[in-house]
């Protein structure tokens, strides 16, 4: 794989600019595509503590790790919470998957799920090295589905790994089912695979974890968390906009709604070490009114191991009694140890 150096951060803007110019030549056939061998890295990324305290403000975290019941810190110190790294690494991403050798358009690609494992949290002051790639490239019933891969690294030693999964929707030439996955580097939990311990017949849709709360997204919401996080896709921030890639109105992040899922359970801000996954299932429009459900915790002894944490979240709307149909936006968990 050639490893290509940048010296400085992706214009985000500018990549989204050339990615979405780029599309208009990226029509298919797709079923000979292939994944560039490339890898792009970024050594001593930045991680300002202004946009960290506004990134764990807007995702429900706070800022000194009071979400985990822990005493607040100083802002130097306080970790970043297990979801910011993506914040890190997106800009590589989009400038991997806007290349004109990258077979797919980022122009309609569908994020539908993301895993993450965390060592050791980041904090401001550290310089980590930040790497994207992109392989498990597969046949999927609706297209064709890939992974990027994220990595970050201190002083050589990997702390902070993720996998995004996108869909590419296209006509297949008779994928009947879900594809067989090839094996990604990093593997743990895939989207889909349930781990939890309730017994679930798999003939039938889960029983919705129990309600934690309910939470009121602003239409604003998008535009504070695209400040935060760098992410001014259009589809996020006004109805206008959305509207021109076809949306009712304007959506949530993806992102947002795992990290604030994330945030909810009390396992993400305190620098442990975990595993989290979730799958998209459906757009959350805005404003809009949606339900957190979260099951009470698994745990076990860990042995020789730290104590380890199991939590299930979902995130859906509707089902007031009003006539609506209940719709499951996303689901997911995080297993975590306290050392």
């Amino acid at each position: 794989m050639t490893v290509h150096r940048l010296s400085a951060p992706p214009r985000l803007a500018v990549v989204l600019a050339r990615g979405a110019l780029a599309s208009r030549s990226k029509r298919g056939p797709y079923e000979q595509a292939r994944l560039p061998a490339v890898r792009l890295m970024l050594p001593d990324a930045v991680i300002d503590a202004g946009r960290l305290r506004a990134y764990s403000r807007v995702c429900g975290f706070g800022t000194g790790g009071d979400t985990a019941g822990q005493p607040p810190a100083g802002p130097q110190s306080a970790p970043a919470p297990a979801s910011y790294p993506h914040v890190l690494g997106f800009p590589l991403a989009m400038q991997l998957m806007a290349r004109p050798d990258f077979p797919f358009p980022v122009l309609g690609l569908v994020h539908t799920g993301v895993e993450l494992t965390q060592h050791r949290a980041l904090r401001p002051g550290d310089r980590p090295e930040i790497s994207v790639y992109a392989n498990g490239l597969a046949p999927h019933r609706r297209g064709s589905s890939f992974d990027v891969v994220t990595e970050a690294r201190l002083d050589g030693r990997l702390v902070w790994h993720s996998r995004s999964t996108y869909l590419c929707r296209h006509r297949t030439a008779g994928a009947p089912g879900e594809p067989a996955r090839e094996p990604g580097v990093q593997d743990g939990l895939r989207p889909g695979v349930r781990t939890g311990t309730r017994a679930e017949d798999p003939g039938q849709p889960p029983a919705p974890l129990p309600l934690r709360e309910h939470w009121d997204l602003p239409s604003g919401l998008g535009r504070r968390y695209g400040r935060a996080s760098g992410d001014r896709n259009p589809i996020h921030l006004h109805p206008l906009t959305a509207k021109l890639f076809g949306f009712p109105r304007h959506i949530a992040h993806g992102m947002w709604t795992f990290a604030r899922s994330l945030a909810g359970t009390g396992a993400a801000a305190g620098g442990e070490q975990l595993t989290a996954r979730a799958e998209f299932k459906a757009p959350v429009l805005l404003p809009s009114r949606v339900a957190y459900c979260l099951d009470e915790p698994t745990a076990s002894a860990g042995g020789y191991r730290a104590p380890v944490r199991v939590h299930r979240f979902e995130l859906r709307s509707g089902g007031d009694g009003n006539g609506e149909r209940q719709r499951l936006h996303l689901s997911g968990e995080v297993t975590s140890e306290r050392p």
